[in-house]
């Protein structure tokens, strides 16, 4: 039995308000709030923007570093249960830094508009708060951290494998316990309840680095960040600074395939996670299982062309593409998770068409 089966008891402006942020500042993760039931659904809309309000600072390159810090600390001390510092506090020392009418972006609007998003998200059920803070705060404190490591950089310069993991730990990895948070509220045997802890946060290291594997181009050039290890570049004579030079393209190019054998690394553990979450509460499989064979999808093509994620050009898979593999999970419910492996072969070899059925 759902435990609440009806849409949050929340201002149903602001929850539309949320949800239509969702579909502008992630495509992605829109699919997975748009395959979601309720009251999952805004459950996981509101933990993302949560958490995207975070994200959108971290990665603003025209924020001072030591003005990044002090905003990230201002946003967990709203966040934080035992603290009195309101939302508008934040959204008052982030005004300054917005850009103008003309450049903001949907992102932008969203940490503009961050009273709306948490006024919101302290509509939901305790519970679902209780579940969705923790992992949220130590996200924001995590991306503090990184800012102020590099803050003499003008930008995140990973140095190391177990650095590059450690950041998508903060970044992904408490995003993979938030849904575990959330996904197993009440009564769930306590080997399941293990399963999924164990592999929550490799389910979320594998969608991270995959973003990490394809975007170096737009990392480097828009956010001045390098995730590519500096130690795993130095290994193929690139400088770090000069990782989407042309001059270096076959060493970057060699680095990007290490990252994404890396990413392609927690596939299992990713899998047995999908094979074990709980559906209930409006959860589904098809939204955590699309994003899992889209970056099955990714890495075939990263590993093909790993060039390709060092210009403008970037690796995607196609739109018929995704198209197939939303199409194949949407409406299968449980029954899905036989076929995920064999899916997960199929897409790993090959783009992935769906032979059309005789209910087609």
């Amino acid at each position: 039995m759902s435990q609440q089966e009806e849409r949050p008891r929340v201002d149903q402006a602001d929850l539309r308000w949320c949800h239509e942020s969702v579909q502008g500042v992630s495509r992605t993760f829109a699919l997975t709030v748009d395959v979601l039931d309720e009251p999952m659904s805004s459950y996981i809309c509101l933990g993302y923007l949560v958490c995207r309000i975070a994200d959108t600072v971290e990665d603003a390159s025209h924020i001072p570093p030591e003005d990044q810090v002090s905003l990230l600390d201002t946003y967990d001390a709203v966040l934080d249960p035992g603290d009195d510092t309101g939302p508008e506090a934040f959204a008052a020392a982030v005004e300054p830094h917005l850009p103008d009418d003309g450049e903001l972006t949907e992102d932008w609007r969203v940490v503009r508009d961050s009273p709306r998003v948490l006024r919101t998200f302290g509509s939901l059920p305790e519970d679902v708060q209780e579940a969705v803070v923790p992992p949220a705060r130590e996200l924001v404190q995590g991306m503090a951290e990184f800012v102020e490591r590099y803050e003499d950089e003008g930008g995140l310069r990973i140095q190391t494998k177990s650095e590059l993991e450690e950041y998508c730990y903060y970044a992904a990895g408490t995003v993979g316990n938030l849904i575990t948070n959330l996904v197993t509220r009440g009564d769930v045997a306590a080997e399941r309840r293990r399963r999924l802890y164990d592999t929550a946060e490799e389910f979320g290291l594998l969608l991270q680095l995959v973003n990490i594997s394809k975007d170096v181009y737009d990392d480097y050039t828009a956010e001045n960040n390098v995730y590519l290890p500096a130690e795993w570049l130095r290994d193929e004579g690139v400088p770090q600074d000069e990782v989407v030079d042309e001059d270096y393209r076959a060493g970057a190019a060699s680095v990007v395939r290490r990252t994404a054998e890396f990413a392609g690394s927690f596939l299992d553990d990713a899998q047995t996670y999908l094979e074990t979450v709980p559906l209930r509460d409006g959860n589904t499989l098809e939204a955590w299982a699309i994003p899992f064979l889209l970056a099955v999808g990714t890495l075939r093509e990263l590993l093909a062309q790993p060039e390709d994620a060092l210009s403008a050009t970037g690796v995607k898979i196609s739109r018929q593409e995704v198209l197939a593999v939303v199409s194949e999970m949407s409406g299968a419910g449980g029954e899905s998770r036989e076929s995920l492996g064999q899916l997960r072969e199929s897409i790993a070899s090959a783009p992935y068409h769906r032979t059309p059925s005789s209910a087609d």
